[in-house]
């Protein structure tokens, strides 16, 4: 099952100060919203233990999306491909990184190996896109090609799911809201390594990013 938490109501009453309502947004227009899927490769997807568990909820609202002519984009961390590349996040990998954690990132999340790919349950479409980024956020100048795609699209909305909630969706969320889109984050289509970590990521997005809606919700409030 995906994480069972709750926001605490501390943070729903903050946002009801704040915003005088709970969901700031009412419908999404299909023709300018795009499901974002984040990093569900099968290397993070064998990190973190409960990202099997939403494999369905995505599969859901991605159906959905094609049905309704909402763009569908998996986007993926890319590492180097080449180990005489010189390393894409110096200060994380030297820092907060053993040198097996860096070889480990190195190898499987470098295009070709299986640990890249997305998870083969997922079934990606033909007509569904994929963003490679090399950092946590895609809209960092430089980390992917994210942002050009979604103004050709004349995209305003995104729909976020992935992992992991507190980091690179959460990440993606926050930069995504700055860029002037509106942001969606579904609570049981996301998923982090502890229902801590997951809980920090809605109550960070739900707070200053965007809203926060379980799957029926989602599929429900695209127009």
């Amino acid at each position: 099952m995906p994480h069972d938490v709750r926001i605490p109501e501390y943070v729903i009453g903050r946002i009801m100060a704040k915003q005088g309502k709970l969901e700031a947004f009412d419908k999404f227009e299909a023709a300018k919203t795009a499901f974002v899927v984040i990093d569900m490769q099968n290397f993070y997807v064998a990190e973190v233990n409960t990202a099997i568990s939403i494999v369905p909820y995505v599969k859901r609202i991605a159906a959905a999306c094609r049905d309704k002519d909402v763009s569908v984009i998996g986007v993926v961390m890319k590492c180097a491909e080449k180990e005489c590349e010189p390393s894409q996040w110096p200060i994380y990998r030297k820092y907060f990184f053993t040198e097996a954690k860096v070889q480990n990132h190195l190898t499987k999340l470098s295009p070709g190996n299986e640990g890249h790919e997305i998870y083969p349950d997922l079934k990606v479409k033909p007509e569904d896109k994929i963003c490679a980024k090399s950092r946590f956020s895609p809209f960092i100048v430089g980390a992917s090609d994210l942002h050009d795609i979604l103004q050709e699209l004349r995209i305003k909305n995104l729909i976020d799911a992935g992992t992991a909630t507190n980091m690179c969706s959460d990440s993606t969320a926050g930069d995504a809201m700055m860029l002037d889109y509106k942001v969606l984050m579904v609570e049981d289509a996301a998923a982090a390594r502890y229902d801590d970590d997951h809980l920090a990521g809605l109550t960070s997005s739900s707070q200053s990013f965007g809203d926060v809606k379980a799957t029926d919700d989602t599929i429900a409030m695209i127009g």
